[in-house]
């Protein structure tokens, strides 16, 4: 396709000119318009001119305009990054769509927002459905206990070992970052028997402040068996998930580890053989794996069950009953099930398979090529 010629370069300045808002809003739409065409239709001049008129213009356009504009590229892929970090750097109710759901945003582009933007640029971007570590970090050492609280309950968002061990330390000091560190699939098990044996210490304190009279040796004794009980029943859970994945292993070798054996995990609220078994057939790692049970959105998910070829139907039935056993209700929006079943449809197999093997890639891996890509 030719690039776009001179005379609607010109037309387009024209109307940059022009001080009503019609003239406002026609110049939004032909440069998004634009923006959005197929791979050269605009120059690379032509683009750098694009961004300019659209960064001196669009402080000055109404609300309405850029949340408008904003909501419309949020989740486009084709969507040009010029365009899309200038909206996600403008005020929170025009950048929360894009900093949601955009995936044109890298990790640089977040970081970057993360340090010089509001709080609430901070929030949008802690629930995304995937946060690298790096922009864990940030939001970590940049954002106040809102942010981070919601990052821990996000089962998307990367944390490395390091920041885990920065949190727990932080929780002894912030009681509400306690429960949504020891919820964490990805929570090392040694920082999870600390936070116990602490948590119970600082109880100990409270109650021994409070009741003065109290008998101290039968608290301890209390205590200890309280931990020691908690402490048993998180390594069991852990043995659980290690069972869970050789049964998944034994039931695949005898041909029995099937979508209807997977839906019938989730009625009976088998969840750790749900996911062992999806992450046995998919080939990705269980937290992986955890982490697309957890996308409320369905998008991961119906990407993982077309590139393991499943049925439409068994998709469908599947997906229905994901958020019950996330403990929400069963039914649905039709809405819901309508978009996750054009996305199931529109995806090929081979596509599908492609993001499973960028995905079942060592994490440290696909941060080593983003970096690379970043200083491209």
């Amino acid at each position: 396709m030719k690039s776009i010629g001179s005379e609607q370069v010109a037309r387009l300045f024209a109307l940059a000119q022009e001080k009503s808002e019609k003239s406002r809003r026609l110049l939004v739409e032909n440069i998004a318009d634009l923006f959005l065409a197929p791979e050269g239709r605009l120059t690379e001049h032509q683009r750098m001119l694009m961004t300019d008129i659209l960064h001196k213009l669009l402080s000055d356009l109404e609300l309405a305009v850029r949340k408008e504009l904003a909501a419309s590229l949020a989740a486009r892929e084709e969507a040009v990054p010029e365009l899309v970090k200038l909206l996600a750097n403008d005020q929170i109710e025009i950048a929360r769509p894009i900093l949601e759901r955009s995936e044109v945003l890298r990790d640089q582009d977040l970081i970057e927002i993360v340090k010089m933007r509001s709080e609430e640029h901070r929030l949008a971007v802690a629930i995304r459905s995937r946060v690298s570590e790096k922009v864990s970090e940030a939001l970590i050492a940049e954002g106040g206990a809102d942010v981070i609280e919601t990052l821990l309950k996000n089962p998307n968002a990367e944390i490395s070992e390091r920041a885990m061990e920065y949190l727990v330390a932080e929780s002894r000091r912030v009681d509400r970052f306690q429960e949504p560190l020891l919820s964490r699939h990805d929570l090392p098990q040694g920082l999870a028997q600390r936070m116990f044996w602490w948590v119970s210490a600082a109880l100990r304190r409270r109650i021994l402040v409070r009741f003065s009279d109290f008998d101290v040796a039968a608290l301890d004794d209390a205590l200890q068996t309280a931990t020691q009980r908690a402490i048993a029943t998180q390594d069991a859970a852990q043995g659980l998930e290690s069972r869970a994945k050789a049964l998944a292993a034994r039931l695949h070798e005898a041909g029995d580890l099937t979508p209807r054996f997977l839906t019938s995990c989730l009625k009976q609220q088998k969840i750790p053989l749900f996911v062992a078994g999806l992450a046995h057939l998919s080939g990705l790692s269980l937290p992986m794996t955890w982490r697309i049970f957890g996308d409320r959105e369905g998008e991961s998910f119906a990407v993982v069950c077309k590139a393991i070829e499943m049925d439409r139907n068994e998709f469908a039935n599947m997906f229905l009953f994901l958020a019950e056993a996330r403990g929400g209700e069963r039914v649905r929006p039709a809405s819901v099930l309508r978009d996750v079943l054009e996305l199931f449809d529109a995806i090929s197999v081979s596509n599908a398979q492609a993001a499973l093997k960028y995905w079942a890639r060592d994490p440290h891996y696909q941060q080593a090529l983003e970096d690379i890509g970043d200083a491209d």
